[in-house]
């Protein structure tokens, strides 16, 4: 029996749980081990300032011209924070540098750390991901499938998430029509991962069983599966 259900999320259709993607149907048992993996990665620059302007610079990035304007960023990841005709400060890996007409620079700076999280398939077929809502601890069902978010209504109470001013709407499942409300949940974490401002769907009753992990906040990572393995890496 397909236990999943259909509703319409923002003009799309949500595939809940016993649908596409990764997952087909809810299942409750022990969580998975999640891997956590942390990279920090080194680069060296070579930046020279070929003509200064009034909050303009043009700069040779590692070879490469670029012409930019006060408060943009490059490819490379070098900001131009201000300039005039006699010097322009840029920041590169979070620090300030001074660059003057033809002078060259080599920045080695620290990058962005990239944030990783590993999830090893269950032998059930599913991913499962440990969390958390607003600051409290829950766990995760991946559900590619998924428009939003997805949780019962007891799970909403768990979570101190108040649905009484929340919009209405109606979902069918397995046992009937049900009502949902759409919520904004402040920030939903897996491991290191986290997104903030995430429109999630609570649906009136005690399922789905398992919170699904929706594209709302899917859409928002990165993800990779190799041998049985999903890797979710934070994009920004």
């Amino acid at each position: 029996m397909d236990s999943g259900y259909d509703s319409h999320y923002d003009g799309r259709v949500m595939r809940g749980y016993g649908r596409a993607g990764f997952v087909r149907k809810c299942v409750t048992g022990a969580s998975v081990l999640a891997l956590l993996l942390s990279c920090d990665l080194w680069a060296a620059l070579d930046i020279t300032a070929n003509g200064l302007f009034k909050d303009k610079a043009m700069l040779t990035i590692d070879g490469k011209a670029r012409l930019l304007k006060a408060g943009e960023t490059s490819p490379e990841g070098v900001e131009l924070v201000s300039s005039h005709s006699k010097q322009a400060i840029i920041k590169v890996g979070g620090k300030n540098l001074t660059l003057r007409v033809s002078q060259r620079i080599s920045s080695s700076f620290k990058a962005a750390k990239i944030t990783t999280v590993s999830l090893v398939r269950r032998a059930s077929g599913h991913f499962y991901a440990k969390g958390a809502i607003n600051g409290y601890p829950t766990n995760f069902l991946v559900d590619t499938g998924a428009t939003a978010i997805a949780m019962s209504l007891r799970d909403a109470r768990r979570l101190k998430i108040n649905v009484g001013k929340s919009p209405e709407a109606m979902a069918s499942t397995a046992g009937g029509i049900v009502n949902t409300y759409k919520v904004n949940l402040h920030k939903v974490s897996v491991g290191p991962i986290t997104v903030h401002n995430v429109p999630a769907t609570v649906v009136d009753g005690d399922y789905p069983e398992q919170i699904l992990l929706g594209n709302t906040f899917l859409s928002q990572v990165e993800m990779q599966e190799e041998s049985g393995v999903l890797v979710l890496k934070k994009k920004f």
